[in-house]
């Protein structure tokens, strides 16, 4: 049987070449990414309000620098014709990030998402309806049995911090200190009073000592006192609202520039990864 034999000079190349290839090939494993464990998308409109454009473009950042570090997909869509069946299959977690659906057959193909399992997550002026409007309460699954909340009541003026008092403990609160300040924010306040609402739980709540809560000019838009919901989901759907969205913007001086981000607070910012962690990893199945 022949023998293989390698002369000196011939191990000498040889050893090089074969450490090179050991760590290209190690290195070209560890660069693999990780799979994802599950898919978000996240729609969006981002045409009138500076606030909310601003929101949503840095919404769109911070959730694609989270997906790459806790290895879940992040896409975004401005087209709500993507709102069917076949396009929601392929994820596991919906973002409204600053608007709804208003087409009946996309609100349709929403809620048959949902009742099937689907997770969501909506920010801000997501839950907004008010009538007369350019966004009318004309869906009522979606504001009265899905957000529970109603139609929109009010705001405060303009966008400031406010306290927050964690009123449920849950996976989306599990990092969060008793109490903790916000980025600035637009705040509202609802037709129905949700805590009468046994489906929803209320995990956030303004903490009376933010008020006065705004700062005017007109003084209907400044709290003194009251109960308000802030972030809350519905026990029969996986779904978390939040109503945080809403950058402050220099519109008084015509500049139009953002005055303050949501995702500059540190505190904030985790309320909002481990909402979209823990929806993400619930197990998706029909709920209804």
């Amino acid at each position: 049987m022949p023998k293989c034999i390698l002369s000196t000079s011939k191990v000498l190349i040889f050893f090089p070449a074969l450490c090179l290839l050991l760590l290209t090939t190690t290195y070209s494993t560890l660069a693999q990414p990780r799979s994802s464990s599950f898919k978000v998308v996240a729609f969006f409109t981002a045409q009138r309000d500076q606030a909310h454009i601003s929101f949503v473009q840095e919404a769109n950042q911070w959730f694609s620098r989270m997906a790459a570090t806790h290895h879940f997909s992040y896409d975004t869509t401005s087209s709500w014709a993507n709102l069917n069946e076949a396009y929601l299959s392929n994820y596991q977690v919906v973002l409204f990030l600053d608007s709804r659906p208003e087409d009946p057959a996309q609100r349709a193909a929403f809620q048959a998402y949902m009742e099937k399992g689907g997770g969501w997550m909506g920010f801000h002026f997501a839950a907004f309806a008010l009538t007369p409007s350019a966004y009318p309460q004309n869906w009522d699954w979606y504001h009265n049995e899905f957000l529970g909340s109603g139609s929109y009541a009010s705001n405060t003026w303009r966008p400031t911090s406010a306290v927050l008092r964690v009123e449920h403990q849950h996976p989306t609160t599990r990092h969060l200190p008793r109490t903790f300040k916000t980025s600035p924010n637009e705040w509202y306040r609802w037709e129905k009073d949700l805590r009468t609402n046994p489906d929803i739980q209320i995990l956030l709540s303004i903490d009376p000592s933010s008020f006065p809560l705004g700062t005017g000019p007109k003084q209907h838009e400044i709290w003194h006192s009251g109960y308000y919901p802030v972030v809350w989901t519905n026990k029969k759907y996986r779904m978390l609202y939040l109503n945080m969205g809403h950058n402050d913007i220099d519109y008084e001086n015509g500049t139009n520039k953002t005055l303050s981000y949501t995702f500059d607070n540190e505190v904030q910012s985790r309320l909002v990864l481990d909402g979209l962690l823990w929806l993400g990893r619930q197990k998706q199945g029909r709920r209804r």
